[in-house]
């Protein structure tokens, strides 16, 4: 009897322990844990991710280059389709039913609970009409984003593009999905993480139409969008814009630098595009359009990616690391007869005075004068053997930013080559001879140079020495402070009192009268300091280059003009410069100017028979 009553007391507590917890449960699931209840309304429910707003960009001045618009994109839930009328609907969307199965069907290989793009960037107007008939398409609803917008259709390359991510993308980063956007090129790319912000989510009643009753909870759970950074660029749009102008009907590019800073001007890249075709539904039909059947490519970056020879501007460059190891004296002079003769070799000269000093020589750009030059650097006896010499001449000129990445905050930027001791020790023999390498003397043979580091090499002469790494952003963000490695000098090995007769000769070539290249580059009442080049081109007609800087005092620009196929560094680099220059540091182009500017805007190099090869550099 005791047992039985003793098995009642025990089942009578397990039955009232089951109960007990049955009951902490259904309290927990339905006043403490919101989890199953949500889940529960998840089918009366739709979460919208809240794109946040990416970062407006500005110019120098304050002027806005990069804003947003507002973009509609159509979202599918496969999982609530019901049948509709996919007539009407097709109608409404200007899409083939064929279009419609397609959709629906990728959108069910991506996931049936989850939304994805059915149709992107719908117009204002199409969405207008739809919205008003949305509800009769279960599954489907609208979510808002933005596209950028370019006021000024202007400094393509510069600004860059964005694009749909890639899975890749998707994969490496959480933070994107199907269908969203990203940088790929530009500062739209290097700066992709300060300018799009942080996306939030809204969650929404919805009936049975799918159409969309009010907040769920209040917003409990919503979470708001965090817009991106603005960008406060180094551009002076009204410079760029001009240079722009300028290079209409021309291949090859212009780099502008403030040398005190390092910030970038201008960065003009011709051909260009309009950055208006890289929005919208048009873009990845305007992108294959441009890589795959325009011969200009307009895509190609031709300021960092264009490797070129720098011809005669590189003159410059050989005569400040002869000063530095002291080969020669600025009084030191050559004879030119014509060009430089040694044996069955010759590089041929234009005529001029002779003999020269450096200062004449820079003025007149003597190839004889260099090529003497550049012997003495490499057969100095202080070095041994021209090796070690041309091992000395090269850490000198990569002092200057060649042969390797600048660090500018944009991406793709090549390094450019400065051969090596080793490339010419292939080439030839152990011992080769400096003749060898004579055509580095006025800018040809292996060298490879891009547009923006002649714009810094120009720069650190302007600054008598040093440079800053050329940036296109001065900040981040309303209070943002610019990188520090921006802020850093970087010392070229040439003593700063090796520039003043360098800099006098290029004084000489902008304004020392009779034999001075570059007199189109003058400007009343500034000191403008340059140097020409004409690059030979063996295929073509040669390229014309220009580097200047001015004022020569307390210098506020410098610049590079490189033009394809302008055959003397005279006809076209040299006046375009001093057309930039004249813009940027007056505003305003003279009246005695006006007819130079009319044939730089006339000329016209792509679609009319470009002049022979000269076979001589100037």
């Amino acid at each position: 009897m005791n047992n039985f009553s003793n098995r009642k007391y025990i089942i009578g507590g397990i039955f009232i322990l089951v109960v007990l917890i049955f009951i902490i449960r259904l309290f927990n699931l339905q006043i403490i844990d919101d989890t199953y209840k949500l889940s529960a309304e998840n089918n009366s429910q739709r979460q919208v991710t809240q794109y946040p707003a990416r970062g407006l960009i500005y110019d120098r001045n304050g002027k806005l280059l990069v804003y947003n618009q507002a973009a509609y994109d159509l979202m599918l839930i496969p999982r609530q389709l019901e049948v509709f009328d996919t007539t009407d609907f097709c109608q409404l969307l200007g899409i083939e039913k064929l279009e419609l199965i397609e959709g629906i069907a990728k959108a069910k290989h991506y996931s049936y609970r989850k939304a994805s793009i059915f149709l992107k960037q719908l117009s204002s107007e199409r969405y207008a009409v739809l919205q008003e008939k949305l509800y009769k398409f279960p599954g489907f609803f609208v979510q808002t984003r933005t596209l950028r917008k370019y006021p000024l259709k202007s400094a393509a390359h510069a600004l860059g593009y964005l694009r749909e991510v890639t899975n890749q993308e998707i994969k490496s980063d959480p933070y994107f999905r199907q269908g969203d956007y990203i940088g790929k090129s530009g500062i739209e790319r290097t700066y992709e993480k300060e300018l799009r912000g942080e996306k939030g989510v809204k969650i929404y009643w919805v009936d049975v139409f799918n159409r969309i009753k009010g907040s769920f909870r209040n917003g409990k759970f919503d979470e708001k969008a965090v817009s991106g950074k603005n960008l406060h660029t180094s551009l002076d749009i009204d410079l760029q814009q001009y240079g722009e102008l300028l290079m209409q009907n021309k291949k090859g590019g212009i780099v502008a630098i403030e040398p005190h800073t390092g910030e970038i001007l201008a960065k003009v890249s011709s051909p260009g595009y309009d950055p208006e075709m890289f929005v919208g539904r048009a873009m990845n039909k305007n992108y294959q359009m441009m890589v795959q059947n325009d011969s200009l490519k307009p895509l190609f970056d031709r300021t960092m990616q264009a490797l070129y020879p720098p011809g005669s501007i590189f003159k410059l460059v050989n005569a400040l690391v002869a000063l530095q190891e002291n080969v020669i004296s600025p009084a030191a002079r050559f004879e030119c007869h014509s060009g430089y003769h040694v044996g069955n070799f010759t590089m041929g000269c234009h005529s001029h005075a002779s003999p020269l000093d450096l200062r004449h020589a820079i003025q007149q750009s003597c190839n004889a004068y260099f090529a003497n030059v550049f012997r003495y650097i490499l057969e100095s006896p202080k070095f041994g053997s021209v090796q070690d010499g041309y091992t000395a001449w090269r850490k000198d000129v990569t002092s200057f930013g060649f042969g390797s990445e600048l660090g500018i905050d944009l991406p793709n930027e090549k390094t450019g080559s400065i051969p090596t001791n080793e490339y010419y020790q292939n080439k030839y023999r152990k011992n080769w001879r400096a003749l060898n390498a004579i055509s580095l003397a006025i800018g040809q043979g292996e060298l490879q140079i891009t547009p923006m580091q002649m714009a810094n090499m120009v720069a650190a002469i302007a600054n008598r020495g040093y440079y800053y790494i050329p940036h296109i952003v001065k900040a981040v963000g309303e209070d943002g402070a610019l990188g520090k490695k921006y802020l850093e000098k970087h010392y070229t090995s040439v003593d700063s009192s090796n520039f003043t007769p360098v800099i006098d000769g290029m004084e000489m070539v902008v304004t020392g009268g009779e034999g001075s290249t570059g007199a189109l580059a003058a400007i009343k009442d500034i000191r403008v300091c340059g140097k020409t080049g004409t690059v030979q081109n063996s295929d073509e007609a040669d390229h014309s280059v220009f580097v200047a800087f001015a004022p020569r005092e307390n210098p506020k620009i410098a610049i590079v003009v490189y033009v394809e196929n302008g055959v003397w560094g005279s006809r076209y680099a040299a006046p375009i410069s001093g057309l930039m220059i004249e813009k940027y540091l007056k505003g305003e182009i003279s009246e005695n100017k006006k007819w130079l500017e009319k044939r730089m805007l006339d000329a016209d190099l792509i679609n009319q028979a470009a002049a022979p090869s000269t076979g001589v550099v100037e």
